[in-house]
């Protein structure tokens, strides 16, 4: 829950002959740096709605973002830089949350994304205005597009605050696992795994599946990120789908809940008999858990 504050540093370097990106004069180029600083987290309780604050900690301590990817793209839409730091893997970082892009003097989009991260996960990000979880999951996302323009190679400071733009559905099971129960199947009517970076809505709204393992849980609690063709503040209704699999993938159980409310930035909960073959969907409870704009995470 959260907002993310970018410090981008222009820090000077030699005048160099090459194309610009626009028609400037000045064939400079600039590094830029850019810092993920410290954030603060604000989290809201499921069970009485309210809000718990949290002190600040770094990037690092926050498992909610294990991933990090800047990149610029320039005035026709070509891509100049793209980076990903993964919080697990030192290699593709000296220090986490902090970037430096040799950029030349000209006007780009920056698109800065952070996102839970999973070594199975196979995300792509093509352009401003398409990304995509090409993997089985869509993950928690943050993320930010903005015009950034180096006029030269004099220091640039930015603050930009990062967004979550997915929406969350928790389901949880009032029953205990039988034990031939492997795996839940979840299936969204309508939302999408992928998304338009400018605007954080889906780019498609066909829906998805995706399969979870509850583990050697008595219970199941299981959340799911959609991502919603629904701008902020507006509802989008969609019936989700709820199997209970053995290990061969046979359907042991199913429940479709109907006219299941999403918002962005907010979570929708499903409570109820999941493992009861005969229970009716009519039996699930739902609860949903807005958050307030101030609820994000700053770097």
């Amino acid at each position: 829950m959260a907002a993310i504050v970018l410090s981008l540093v222009a820090c000077n370097s030699d005048t160099e002959s090459s194309t610009p990106v626009e028609n400037n004069e000045a064939q400079t180029t600039a590094p830029v740096t850019v810092q993920f600083n410290d954030f603060s987290i604000t989290t809201e309780e499921m069970s009485s709605g309210g809000a718990t604050k949290r002190a600040a900690v770094a990037p690092a301590s926050y498992s909610g973002v294990g991933a990090m990817t800047l990149a610029f793209y320039d005035i026709n839409g070509k891509e100049v830089y793209k980076t990903t730091q993964i919080q697990t893997n030192s290699s593709t970082y000296t220090t986490f949350g902090s970037f430096t892009a040799d950029l030349q003097v000209g006007t780009y989009t920056m698109v800065a994304l952070g996102y839970y991260y999973n070594a199975e996960d196979v995300f792509t990000l093509t352009s401003p205005t398409e990304a995509a979880f090409t993997s089985e999951r869509p993950r928690e996302t943050f993320c930010k597009t903005q015009t950034v323009t180096v006029t030269s190679a004099a220091p640039l400071n930015l603050s930009v605050t990062l967004n979550r733009i997915v929406s969350a559905l928790n389901i949880l099971s009032t029953d205990n696992r039988p034990a031939s129960a492997a795996k839940l199947r979840t299936t969204f009517s309508k939302g999408g795994k992928s998304f338009n970076p400018t605007t954080g809505l889906a780019l498609t709204d066909a829906g998805f599946t995706q399969t979870n393992n509850p583990g050697g849980s008595s219970t199941i609690d299981v959340t799911c990120f959609p991502f919603l063709t629904s701008a902020d503040n507006e509802e989008e209704v969609m019936n989700v789908t709820i199997e209970v699999l053995d290990a061969d993938s046979n359907v042991l159980s199913s429940h479709t809940i109907e006219n299941v409310p999403f918002m962005r930035n907010r979570k929708t909960t499903v409570r109820g008999a999941i493992y009861s073959a005969d229970a009716s969907s009519a039996g699930f409870q739902l609860e949903t858990s807005w958050l307030t704009p101030s609820d994000d995470i700053t770097f």
